[in-house]
C-alpha cells in the first residue's frame, strides 16, 4: 500500500523530488505536480511520467480529481509563497512537507529529530545549509555543549535557481535559527556564498563550533562527527567529510554571545555531491534537501500507518 503525495513547485528541487519519489519511494505514489509556469521542464516531465499536472498552482492542485488520493504534498515553491499554500492545504486537511526556509512548523532534520514533529500539520526543512551542518552541530553538542555555532554553505551558483536567490535572507535566519533549535548551539549563525566558478563546485560546508570546555573528548567528538556523517549518508550518499576534525583551543570575545569565551574551537568541513536523479552532481545543495524531504515524509507515513494498526487491534 502506497500513500499519495504531490509537489508544488515544477523548478529544479520540486522536479529532483518527484523522480525521487518515482525511482526510490516504496511507500509514496507520486499522483500530481502543480506549477504556475506551464512551459516548465518540470511539468513537462511529469506529464511524460503519468502524473497529473497544472499550471495553476495551489488552487490549481486542489481543483484536480486526482487531488483526492493526495495525503501528502511536498512544498518547493518560494518562503513567500508557501504561506498562503500551507493555509489552503491545511484547509484541505492536507499534511505539508515544506521545502522552503518560511519556517511555519517546526524544523526537522532527519537524523536528529525525525520523529518528534511528524504529527504535525506541516514540517519544515529547514534549509540545504541547515540540513548538511544542523546535524554536525548536534554530533558535537553530544559529547559537550556547544556556546556558538557558525555554518558557512558554498554553492555553485549555476545550483541556485530563483527560489533560492528570492530567499537569502530567509535561508540564514532560519539556518541560525535551527543551528540552536535542532542543533543544540547557544547562538547560531548562517552564511551562504554563491559560488560562480565554472566549472561548477560541489557544495561545501564549513561548521565552526566553539565549546566552553576547552578539556573535551577530542577523540569522542570525532568519533561522534563521523557517526553523524555515516547516519546522513543513508539517505545522501554524497556527503562527506573533506578532512579530519580540527581543534584549536580558543580564547576570544564572541559578539554573539556577549561575552568573552575560553575554550575548544571544533571545525568540520564537509562536501555534498548530488545523486544525479535530475540535477547535477554539483547541485549537492538541492540533492540534499530533497533527499531529506522524501526521508520526512517516508517516516511520516510509516508512522501514521502504525498508529492506525495499533488503534485497529485495540
Amino acid at each position: 500500500m502506497t500513500t499519495g503525495v504531490a509537489v508544488i513547485g515544477s523548478g529544479n528541487i520540486g522536479t529532483d523530488l518527484m523522480i525521487k519519489v518515482l525511482r526510490l519511494s516504496g511507500s509514496l505514489r507520486m499522483v500530481a505536480m502543480a506549477g504556475i509556469d506551464p512551459d516548465s521542464d518540470g511539468l513537462a516531465r511529469a506529464r511524460r511520467l503519468g502524473v497529473a499536472t497544472t499550471a495553476d498552482g495551489v488552487d490549481g492542485l486542489v481543483a484536480l480529481p486526482e487531488f483526492a488520493d493526495v495525503e501528502v504534498v511536498f512544498d518547493a515553491t518560494s518562503a513567500s509563497a508557501h504561506r498562503r499554500h500551507f493555509e489552503v492545504l491545511r484547509a484541505h486537511g492536507r499534511t505539508v512537507v515544506d521545502l522552503t526556509p518560511a519556517a511555519i512548523g517546526p524544523y526537522v532534520v532527519p537524523p536528529v529529530n525525525l520523529d518528534e514533529h511528524l504529527h504535525e500539520g506541516c514540517v519544515n526543512m529547514v534549509t540545504c545549509g541547515g540540513q548538511a551542518t544542523v546535524p554536525i552541530v548536534a554530533a558535537v553538542g553530544r559529547v559537550t555543549p556547544v556556546a556558538y555555532g557558525e555554518i558557512v554553505a558554498s554553492i555553485a551558483s549555476r545550483s541556485a535557481g530563483p527560489g533560492t536567490r528570492a530567499n537569502i535572507d530567509e535561508f540564514t535566519e532560519t539556518t541560525a535559527r535551527a543551528i540552536e533549535v535542532v542543533g543544540g548551539a547557544e547562538r547560531g549563525k548562517a552564511i551562504i556564498v554563491l559560488n560562480p566558478a565554472d566549472p561548477p563546485l560541489l557544495m561545501r560546508d564549513t561548521v565552526y563550533c566553539l565549546c566552553p570546555d576547552a578539556d573535551a573528548d577530542r577523540a569522542a567528538i570525532a568519533a561522534s562527527v563521523a557517526d553523524m556523517v555515516q547516519t546522513v549518508q543513508q539517505y545522501v550518499p554524497g556527503y562527506r567529510l573533506k578532512q579530519d576534525v580540527q581543534f584549536d583551543r580558543v580564547d576570544t570575545y564572541v559578539p554573539s554571545l556577549g561575552r568573552h569565551l575560553t575554550g575548544l574551537q571544533v571545525s568540520v568541513f564537509l562536501e555534498v555531491s548530488g545523486a544525479g536523479h535530475y540535477l547535477p552532481a554539483y547541485a549537492g545543495n538541492l540533492d540534499i534537501m530533497t533527499s531529506a524531504a522524501l526521508r520526512t515524509a517516508e517516516r511520516l507515513v510509516a508512522l501514521r500507518r502504525s498508529t492506525a494498526t495499533e488503534v485497529a487491534a485495540r
